[in-house]
């Protein structure tokens, strides 16, 4: 009997914290865009998505979650995730983060498109680079 409670204890922690809703890493070189396929490698530009569920959607690029947004309700999302361009690899809340769009900084698909922690870094990097920012309600509008 102590076997089946053991057993049923531990299936029962997997099914938790395969169903926590917590950004999942990705793997740079091996895990593919949700969207267009491409393996993920830039690590100032890759997002991700994650459900109250917990499942997670991972993707090359601001423009490639941007895109496939219309594919789920935003009500089933818990977590919309950006790279912060200056701390390459680290996660920012989408929604609170500012956007630029600039010629001279390329994103994996081509927009352009970098997002920031704050307003203040997003400026500094606009004054050097140009171009034009933007911030969550803006961004969903023009995808």
């Amino acid at each position: 009997m102590k076997k089946y409670f053991l057993l049923l204890t531990i299936l029962g922690s997997f099914w938790l914290a395969s169903c926590s809703v917590e950004p999942k890493p990705i793997e740079y070189g091996s895990d593919a865009c949700s969207f267009c396929k491409m393996t993920i490698v830039d690590k100032q530009h890759a997002t991700e998505i994650v459900t109250s569920k917990g499942k997670a959607f991972k993707y090359d690029s601001i423009e490639c979650m941007m895109r496939d947004l219309k594919n789920h309700k935003d009500d089933d999302i818990a977590l919309f995730l950006v790279t912060d361009f200056v701390r390459a690899g680290q996660w920012v809340d989408a929604q609170k983060a500012t956007y630029l769009v600039s010629e001279n900084i390329p994103s994996p698909m081509g927009a352009n498109l970098s997002a920031f922690k704050s307003r203040d870094e997003a400026e500094k990097v606009r004054k050097e680079e140009t171009g034009e920012l933007f911030d969550w309600s803006e961004l969903r509008e023009r995808f």
